[in-house]
Formats: structure tokens, sequence, C-alpha cells
């Protein structure tokens, strides 16, 4: 049976986003169940796996920042994650961070944010869903090995990025303006996040096996097996790899 994905969408957006979220798992071999504030309760206990995705920015208060006029914050949504985070990694359930999700993830192991970090590096500012930032992948990262690829092109919707990293994390990709772009996990449960939205860009094999590492570690995880080594295991063994190449 298809491992059962639990996906965090925002209020205001999550109509036109989880259909791509669920296609997304669908096609690396699990399902989706839809969660957001108000719409139905979240049950941990009923799902192998968590995907939190992107969406507004998560309040300053979360993580040492400042209020400030004309940000759209989510409270609800910030408590709901949170929340599914925590339970996630106590009972030792694979998360896949997207954006915010990333952000959050960092946040929750303790970690800060850049409020506005376009003002602290020197990169590109992209608002775009289309691939047109260039992150390069650190050598010998879960990311690297999950996506089979040294250096990808993603799109960019975020203003806000990782400062201090959360226990246990390490930075997995970074664009060419030094910005974090992505961070993971080495040890279980499995925990990956990436500051793009992939769910954007399944059309492109690097960014379809995201889903493909998260849905491996799931199945690993209800069978009490190695989750990391599972997503590792099931990069190993995909289509050809695109080591050298970028996407």
């Amino acid at each position: 049976m298809r491992p059962l994905i639990g996906v965090t969408v925002s209020r205001r957006s999550g109509w036109r986003v989880f259909p791509l979220m669920a296609l997304a798992i669908w096609l690396a071999g699990g399902r989706a169940l839809r969660w957001q504030a108000g719409y139905r309760n979240v049950d941990l206990g009923a799902v192998q796996g968590v995907v939190i995705g992107g969406g507004d920015d998560i309040a300053p208060t979360l993580y040492g920042g400042e209020l400030r006029l004309g940000v759209r914050l989510d409270p609800a949504r910030d408590d709901l994650e949170s929340g599914v985070l925590r339970g996630a990694f106590e009972r030792s359930l694979p998360i896949l961070g997207i954006c915010r999700g990333s952000q959050m993830l960092n946040i929750v192991l303790g970690g800060t944010l850049h409020q506005d970090a376009y003002q602290v590096y020197d990169s590109r500012h992209y608002r775009t869903i289309l691939p047109r930032k260039k992150v390069e992948i650190g050598n010998d990262t879960l990311l690297a090995r999950s996506a089979k690829a040294q250096c990808l092109y993603v799109n960019a919707l975020h203003s806000q990025s990782v400062d201090r990293l959360g226990d246990g994390l390490r930075v997995a990709a970074r664009d060419e303006g030094g910005m974090v772009q992505a961070i993971e996990r080495m040890s279980d449960p499995f925990a990956l996040g990436v500051q793009w939205h992939p769910e954007h860009l399944i059309y492109r094999r690097a960014h379809r096996r995201l889903f493909r590492s998260l849905v491996a570690a799931a199945k690993a995880g209800r069978g009490k097996d190695a989750q990391v080594a599972a997503a590792e295991k099931e990069a190993r063994e995909a289509d050809e790899p695109l080591w050298g190449g970028v996407e």
C-alpha cells in the first residue's frame, strides 16, 4: 500500500497548491492528505510522512525577529505546523519542508531566520515559479544523492531564509550569493528542507526525486527500517544520474 503523507498548506492558496503536491507524491509512490488550519484535524498516527508546504512568512516572534507592517502572517498556520513538526519528530516520521516549511523546520529545531534575506546576501532577487535561480549543492549531502545533481535551477518566492541552523541540521545548498537554499539531517528521522517549490517543477527529474526520497523514507519508517539509508538506496537504484550536470 502507498504510504500516506500529510501535507500542510495555506488556507488562502491551498486549493491550488495541494493538487500539485498530491500529484508529486503520487508520482513518487505515495498518496497525500491535506492539512490546513481549520480544515481537518491532524492525526499524525494516520500518516507515514509529512510535507510542510510553502506560503506566507513565519511570525518573527517565533525566532526573535521584529514585527513589521505590511507582512502577511498566519498565526494559526504557524501553530499547526510547529505542532506537526514536533509531533513528527516524536513519532520519527520523515519530513520534507518546502520554502516556509524548510524555515519552520529550522525554527522548530532551535534555529533562526533572516527576516529580509536579500538585505543580508548579495543574491539576485527572483520572484517566480520558473526555474531561474541557480543553487550549488554541497558535496556528500543527502540532497546531492537524492537529486543526483551538483547544482539545480530552482524557482524562488521567498523573502526569509535560514540564519542560525537548528539542532542536528546542516546546510545542503546555497545560491550564488551565499544564501542558504537547503538544509538537511543526516540521521533518522529523514528531514530535508528546500527553499524552493519542487511541486511546481515536477516536469524535471531532480525535483521529482525529492518526493521519491521522502516516500522511500516513509516506507522504511513504516517497517521500522532506517529512513535516510532507504532514501539513499532509492536514489542509487533510480533512473540515470545527472552527476556533473545542471537541472
